[in-house]
């Protein structure tokens, strides 16, 4: 029994309902048998990793879908050895370079180098008895690599990876995915086509989930029969999860599998981080003492150790935090406190991208924030 989530996503491109003008492009590079290097980037949620496959599917067949899992290992330059997943198909190769930290570049490296000094070959047309000079003109013989949260590699392993691109262009497609392209170097960005998958609007995601729930019949008796009042659910799933549609159909069966009944007015089910994220912004503003800032790290320890991203709590408790200001009544300048948390927000943010102990740079946002707040309440000029 699998997830709603997994169980209902698209696998090929006229199966995805919103952003028609996306697949629609998307359509015509897969027709065309061959496309350029592709950087996919928008919000977590927006639909790019299932469009990048979809992307696959239309070019390869369901050959993609054969999927496995390898460990490869790779030498640093001290001795050390290090293990990497990789996800891979008879077409494609899946990785997350920015998983090894620091050794991104190595992964790149050498990976990549290997795939690219190997020559595809269609075997499936060596067993139809397709002629050779066929096969030399099939504009298909290429591997494609996958790379996830390419925003998070090093300038080495971007440096590296444009190298890559370069040399064994022949041989290898690379699709980078990423959530933003601010921190992807200008060559490698000189070098693809961008494509922007941006968040489905309200209406899109009620469609999407509305479809769903047309499949699962036992799951759409517990909600109301009338369409204006699931879609009155939807619209509050969709503001719960910020439009992350990924979120809102693990929303939508978290209400299914908790709720006898489901109505307009049952609560949405959010995830347990994102409560955590709002009572510790809620604890910084009251509390800004030295025992406070160590029951935070026990905290934000916890939140790392269930894989919660360091820069997604810390964007959560920025915008918490800012949220809170307007309510907490101790502060004077609400507007010149605000612009001060957000600029701490984005130094650390930068720090977190450069180092690597995130634990580090999470306390150190939490302690600015609470002297900037301290010396707005006390009016101590900071």
């Amino acid at each position: 029994m699998s997830l709603w989530a997994d169980k209902y996503r698209p696998k090929t491109l006229g199966q995805l309902t919103y952003h028609p003008d996306i697949s629609k492009k998307l359509k015509l590079l897969a027709k065309s048998g061959d496309f350029p290097h592709i950087l996919m980037y928008g919000p977590s949620g927006a639909g790019k990793k299932t469009r990048c496959m979809s992307l696959l599917h239309e070019l390869y067949g369901s050959g993609v879908d054969r999927l496995k899992v390898d460990v490869k290992t790779f030498q640093t330059p001290s001795g050390r050895k290090l293990e990497f997943n990789v996800i891979s198909s008879p077409f494609h190769m899946e990785i997350t370079p920015s998983d090894m930290g620091n050794n991104d570049r190595i992964v790149i490296q050498e990976l990549l180098k290997d795939i690219g000094q190997t020559e595809s070959i269609d075997f499936a047309g060596l067993l139809k008895g397709e002629d050779t000079k066929v096969l030399s003109n099939n504009k298909k013989r290429f591997k494609v690599v996958i790379i996830n949260e390419a925003e998070q590699l090093s300038r080495d392993a971007q440096a590296a990876l444009r190298r890559t691109m370069e040399k064994f262009s022949a041989n290898i497609r690379l699709v980078l995915i990423c959530t933003s392209t601010s921190n992807i170097i200008d060559p490698i960005k000189s070098r693809t086509l961008a494509i922007r998958v941006g968040l489905p609007s309200i209406d899109e995601c009620g469609q999407v989930l509305e479809t769903i729930l047309s499949h699962e019949s036992m799951a759409r008796k517990e909600f109301p029969s009338d369409q204006s009042e699931r879609y009155e659910i939807y619209r509050h799933i969709a503001d719960a999860c910020n439009q992350n549609l990924r979120m809102g159909i693990m929303m939508l069966e978290a209400l299914y599998m908790n709720n006898d009944k489901v109505t307009p007015t049952t609560a949405v089910i959010r995830p347990d981080w994102q409560l955590v994220i709002e009572e510790l912004a809620r604890g910084i503003l009251k509390d800004r003492s030295v025992s406070k800032l160590q029951q935070t790290r026990s905290v934000l320890y916890e939140l790392l150790a269930h894989a919660i991203p360091a820069s997604l709590i810390l964007k959560g408790l920025t915008l918490e935090l800012w949220r809170d200001i307007d309510a907490f009544a101790g502060i004077k300048n609400r507007d010149q406190t605000k612009a001060e948390v957000v600029e701490a927000a984005s130094v650390f943010d930068e720090r977190l991208s450069l180092g690597s102990k995130d634990i580090f740079h999470l306390e150190g946002f939490v302690t600015r924030v609470m002297v900037v707040v301290e010396g707005d309440v006390s009016g101590e000029t900071r």
